[in-house]
């Protein structure tokens, strides 16, 4: 079985970015035993296999169970059933040979042996992604309780998640990107014990995001594209996510603080189009393994934290599109690993250093439609007058409207990366 593929590149309004998931799929198609190690439980090993392909593997058959005497497989029978009834439009027949009892031969589905009983063969997997399938998800896909694999990535399903997919305690990953479905953000993904991967993104989900999703150990997040409102939710401990995408969605107040908490784990944080007012925290720069950091088409004010100058592994800043003011730090500029440096469409009026001269480090970068003196495409110096004759002390400023509120100066039990202690976290919002 594939994933949905990921394209890295600044187009995030359409893919969300991660080289490792793009190189992942890749790999996965082909050699399952590195997922395996993924696991903790060698014995979900079993389910993993069951993402059989044309590259040498195959599908497993009930053996000595017929399907009548495996009640599993029965189950099974009577959940495939009840979803092919509710299955509206299939215009490339991808469902047409689910008939009969012997399920393991249905287009789409993967079957294995069971972790309890080898001798028993169980649904693993269910791939149906780029099938162009209409239709639900009808409560009987509960009965399902040995999948590890549900990938439903651009069909035409629609309506609400239902609750009894809380019976499916071994799924590892679960992508039902791009399709119609509706409703709260489905609460059933936080009571899988095993999920890793979850992707949400271009449906139709609205209201807040709950807290308790970023408490999970979950490797990669996807929830772009929806209609997810009410606040930045508070970024909780417990977390072992390395992607994080939240884009084009209707949140507000600033990006808390509690960011910190990502700082083990997290790569790529992607939060473009999601209404972020206030300052950038200092917090951010704690995010010391981050590699893409995306917060463009905000409403984002204030300086560029010093404390980015401790991520010395990011590859890729987009800061466009916002209100922030002061300098471009040389800090920024001199890290080892960048490659791609937007900062168009703010009210920067002071580059520090290397980065009047980005391209000596042959680093991709955009500063139009800013406050730099000399430079070309700058906005006009009455608009830049009006913003810079009131700064913004981030020092002062409350994360208001966020779920993790507080003042961008409290203290935090993190210290940032690399950053020298005599250096301030956030520089003067007013060049000189």
């Amino acid at each position: 079985m594939e994933r949905a593929p990921y394209i890295n590149n600044q187009d995030y309004y359409l893919k969300p970015t991660k080289i490792k998931w793009l190189l992942l799929c890749f790999i996965l198609s082909q050699f399952v035993p590195l997922l395996l190690l993924l696991l903790h439980l060698s014995s979900l090993s079993i389910y993993l296999a069951a993402k059989h392909n044309q590259h040498g593997y195959h599908r497993h058959r009930s053996h000595s169970h017929s399907p009548t005497s495996n009640q599993r497989l029965h189950q099974a029978y009577i959940a495939l059933q009840a979803w092919r009834r509710v299955i509206y439009s299939d215009p490339n027949n991808f469902t047409t040979n689910w008939v009969g009892p012997d399920v393991c031969s249905y287009k789409g589905i993967y079957c294995t042996a069971s972790i309890d009983d080898p001798k028993i063969t169980v649904v693993a997997g269910i791939d149906l992604n780029f099938a162009d399938i209409a239709g639900f998800l009808p409560i009987e896909l509960g009965l399902l309780t040995d999948l590890a694999l549900v990938h439903l990535s651009s069909n035409r399903f629609c309506g609400i998640i239902p609750q009894t997919l809380t019976n499916l305690s071994l799924l590892y990953e679960l992508d039902l990107s791009n399709n119609r479905f509706v409703g709260p953000f489905p609460s059933v993904v936080l009571s899988l014990p095993m999920l890793n991967y979850l992707d949400l993104r271009f449906n139709e989900f609205e209201g807040p995001l709950p807290p308790q999703l970023f408490q999970k150990k979950i490797d990669a997040i996807f929830v772009n594209n929806n209609r997810f409102t009410s606040a930045v939710p508070a970024f909780l401990g417990g977390t072992s996510a390395s992607v994080v995408v939240i884009a084009n969605n209707n949140l507000e107040g600033c990006l808390p603080p509690s960011i910190a908490n990502f700082a083990d784990t997290l790569e790529e944080l992607l939060l473009i189009n999601t209404s972020l007012t206030g300052c950038l925290p200092p917090e951010v720069g704690y995010l010391y393994k981050l590699k893409v950091l995306d917060v463009s088409y905000n409403k984002i004010v204030g300086p560029i934290p010093y404390s980015l100058s401790g991520l010395a592994h990011l590859e890729q800043l987009n800061l466009a599109h916002n209100l922030m003011t002061g300098i471009v730090p040389q800090g920024v500029c001199i890290l080892p690993n960048l490659a791609n440096f937007t900062f168009s469409y703010n009210f920067f009026c002071e580059e520090e250093g290397i980065c009047m001269n980005l391209t000596s480090k042959r680093i991709k970068y955009d500063d139009r439609r800013n406050c730099l003196p000399e430079k070309p495409f700058q906005r006009s110096q009455k608009e830049c007058n009006d913003t810079l004759e009131h700064p913004v002390d981030c020092f002062e400023q409350c994360c208001e409207g966020s779920a993790g509120g507080g003042a961008f100066g409290r203290a935090t039990p993190f210290a940032p990366a690399l950053v020298p202690a005599a250096t301030p976290l956030l520089p003067p919002s007013l060049c000189s």
